[in-house]
């Protein structure tokens, strides 16, 4: 997939449908395609709170899966070759120097609750000159008003996180139609979650 476009990062420990079924709308809100950024370790969520059980390359494997046969989503692997913690900032200038000369701008995705921590992030002052922030909602949800936040877009709303996958797998519980059959096949070969 052609540089630029929307960057969706995040943990996507594992990709579920909700992930999918957002970035499918914010492709069609804007008019991009999606790349999608697995972290492979997120500042705000280290120690305790990381709850990476897949290994970044799991991640990105079963990303690879998930959007397999749609021409307007990809991977993008950057922060697996990055130092960590993964900060955006890091990434996308990383990216920025990989793609130089192609006139692209990137359009950062962010969750309401991703974009609540935006005063936290590592060199936060440094992501307009990188990046468009494109804030994702789901009716009803209250957004954080930021100066670097260039547009709301709304997404449907799915009650839906890795976590509960991670759990319903812990517990012997199915996983259909929770993530695509490709993902739900790899973590079962790879014994993930258990």
């Amino acid at each position: 997939m052609a540089g630029g476009g929307a960057l969706f990062g995040g943990s996507f420990d594992p990709v579920h449908v909700a992930h999918l079924i957002v970035a499918e709308a914010a492709a069609d809100a804007l008019g991009s395609n999606v790349r999608f950024l697995p972290a492979r370790e997120q500042p705000l969520k280290r120690g305790a709170r990381a709850g990476h059980v897949a290994t970044p390359e799991q991640r990105a494997e079963m990303l690879e899966l998930a959007v397999a046969g749609n021409p307007r989503f990809g991977v993008e692997r950057v922060e697996l070759g990055l130092p960590t913690p993964s900060y955006t900032v890091r990434t996308l200038r990383a990216l920025g120097e990989r793609e130089r000369g192609e006139g692209n701008r990137f359009t950062l995705l962010l969750g309401a609750d991703a974009a609540r921590d935006l005063a936290e992030w590592w060199e936060v002052e440094a992501l307009p000159e990188l990046a468009d922030i494109v804030v994702f909602a789901r009716p009803g949800a209250s957004v954080v008003r930021h100066p670097l936040i260039k547009r709301v877009i709304p997404v449907p709303s799915i009650d839906l996180s890795a976590t509960q996958v991670r759990e319903r797998v812990k517990q012997g519980r199915s996983i259909r139609y929770l993530v695509p059959d490709p993902v739900r096949e790899y973590i079962g070969t790879h014994g993930l979650y258990r």
